[in-house]
């Protein structure tokens, strides 16, 4: 059902594949938007050790939030910042795609905690937090990408 990748020499392990879902807080998902066009759209993550899903806060209506309520099946692309090999120019990049559905955070005070989680990636100040949740809390439309396929590879940018 999923691909493998071509160039196999550049594959990434899974454990290598997690720790980009971990070391990093932003990427991009992608989904089925209106009238069958792609929609992608940059979003902050976390990557829950506990389940293996994938977290994401939004707002509770848009483009974004029509498309999964029409199309569970989504993916995400993370990428990490890379690296340069001593003595070369080329920028060393890894880069995970996440294949999978998306469900919505029914329970408000799962919502909240994950919320509480995902925002500590950002600021370890629990009273910015606590006041935000407060304020906006229940604005704030969770939900989850359940990977049914990950994969990755390092891409050399020579």
């Amino acid at each position: 059902m999923f691909r493998e990748l071509v160039r196999k020499k550049q594959k990434l392990t899974e454990e290598e594949c997690l720790a980009v879902l971990r070391g990093q807080k932003r990427g991009v998902l992608s989904v089925l938007g209106e009238d069958g066009y792609p929609y992608g759209m940059p979003l902050n993550h976390w990557y829950c050790e506990d389940d293996g899903k994938l977290y994401f806060h939004s707002g509770k209506t848009g483009h974004k939030i029509d498309a999964l309520r029409a199309e569970e099946k989504a993916s995400y692309c993370v990428y990490d910042e890379g690296f340069r090999r001593p003595g070369e120019w080329a920028l060393n990049i890894r880069s995970v795609v996440v294949f999978g559905r998306v469900r919505f955070v029914e329970d408000p005070e799962e919502a909240i905690r994950i919320t509480r989680r995902l925002s500590l990636q950002f600021t370890q100040d629990a009273a910015y937090i606590e006041n935000e949740i407060e304020h906006f809390g229940a604005n704030v439309l969770v939900f989850s990408l359940t990977p049914e396929h990950i994969c990755g590879k390092l891409v050399n940018e020579s």
